[in-house]
């Protein structure tokens, strides 16, 4: 501090606001001097940090939405919300390729169906005429079809499953889809997605032989006593099944998105499911009874029909005349059906995408990378997330991103 110049003369003072202490005096801060600083009559004091009191709080900024949903880590809300949106925003993509994965199983239904109504007199007295070899021959032919289709109905699911992917992808950015887009841009994925579903195929086949044998050893070993061992046992398979299950449930996805083989995405679905699974499982179980309670309302009345008929519209009708209505009931029930299945099939995989998405979102920043890509609105006609990197912690299996200052940014949704 400067002396006075002049003996007995007054110490130098500092401008106000300047921030440097007067003559014995305490620091004085504050906005710096000037009329363009001074608060005028009806008008609040400066404010350095901008907005509205309490001063020095930073605002919070709502993150982007381009698309479907916020770029950040997703709510339960959010997701079913942009599971809705995706189909009503590419409905051709959607359920055209929902209805081809449910179709092997519905036309067969209904084949089945309309030939059992229409022949069964005669199939019951072909099957009284049957002796008991001729019986277990039958019944393991039956047996072996009925795996045949639903190993090939397995198939048909990962690989469109996997290509319906794209479209919610595309829709975080707000990018429509068509269906042959959607094909054009994940027909270089069928090889894996159909190597994966022979993984996931051969796995459940061999899970369900080593129980079927544990059984039989149980039960020869024990007699009756093993059927109170084999209880929870069976418990226990089931736990395990689901718990594998939710594991490699994203495994579709990771394939498609990522360009992944098929060991390195059931591989990569374990890593991002770690440390979510009761969240992911939730999710699944809500999703799943929200998909059956909406199909059963639907299909109910559906079933009703055939009893409606004999007893109301026409109940001193022929033989001939049944059968007829018989047939185009059950064809009529095989329709509704197939159409009911395949908006919830359609609504469940894009819950799995967006789980995906979220996951990624969680460990891999992927939110940030996103909103990179908006931006620079390079590569329109990509899948978004595509040729993204993993890095490098969460590529190991080591913590992940989420504790980062980029996520911290956003509110805690966890």
């Amino acid at each position: 501090m400067q002396r006075p110049l002049q003996p007995g003369g007054p110490p130098w003072q500092p401008q106000p606001g300047s921030g440097q202490p007067q003559w014995g005096g305490q620091p004085v801060w504050g906005p710096p001097a000037g009329p363009a600083h001074q608060p005028q009559w009806g008008q609040p004091p400066y404010n350095p940090y901008g907005g509205p009191p309490p001063y020095r709080q930073p605002q919070y900024v709502a993150p982007p939405k381009p698309g479907i949903i916020p770029l950040r880590p997703l709510m339960f809300g959010e997701i079913i919300d942009g599971s809705f949106q995706t189909i009503r925003r590419n409905a051709r993509a959607m359920l055209g390729a929902a209805l081809l994965a449910q179709s092997l199983a519905v036309v067969l239904t209904a084949v089945l169906t309309a030939g059992s109504v229409a022949s069964a007199a005669s199939l019951e007295t072909w099957i009284k005429s049957l002796n008991e070899q001729d019986m277990v021959s039958m019944g393991f032919t039956v047996l072996a079809a009925v795996l045949l289709v639903a190993v090939l109905t397995v198939f048909l699911a990962a690989v469109l499953q996997g290509a319906m992917v794209v479209p919610v992808a595309r829709s975080v950015l707000n990018r429509t889809t068509g269906f042959r887009q959607m094909w054009a841009l994940a027909r270089s994925r069928a090889g894996a997605l159909i190597r994966l579903a022979c993984l996931m195929v051969l796995g459940w086949l061999v899970g369900a032989a080593l129980f079927v044998g544990l059984m039989v050893l149980v039960i020869a070993a024990l007699g009756g006593v093993g059927a109170l061992i084999l209880i929870p046992l069976g418990f226990g398979g089931i736990a395990l099944s689901v718990w594998i299950y939710i594991k490699i449930l994203v495994a579709p996805a990771a394939v498609v998105i990522e360009e992944l083989g098929a060991v390195d995405g059931l591989r990569r679905s374990w890593q991002l499911t770690r440390g979510n699974w009761w969240r992911i499982l939730g999710i699944t179980l809500v999703v799943s009874i929200m998909v059956a309670f909406i199909a059963q309302v639907v299909t109910i009345p559906v079933s009703l029909l055939p009893a409606y008929y004999t007893s109301v519209v026409s109940p001193h009708g022929g033989p001939d005349e049944a059968i007829a209505a018989g047939v185009a009931i059950a064809l009529a029930t095989a329709v509704i059906s197939a159409l009911v299945g395949a908006v919830g099939y359609a609504f469940q995989t894009a819950v799995m995408a967006l789980l995906y998405l979220d996951l990624r979102m969680r460990k891999d920043g992927l939110d940030i990378a996103l909103l990179r890509l908006m931006e620079s609105g390079t590569d329109p006609d990509g899948v978004p997330g595509r040729g993204i990197p993993v890095y490098g912690a969460a590529a190991q299996g080591g913590p992940d991103l989420s504790a980062g200052p980029a996520y911290r940014a956003w509110p805690d949704v966890r």
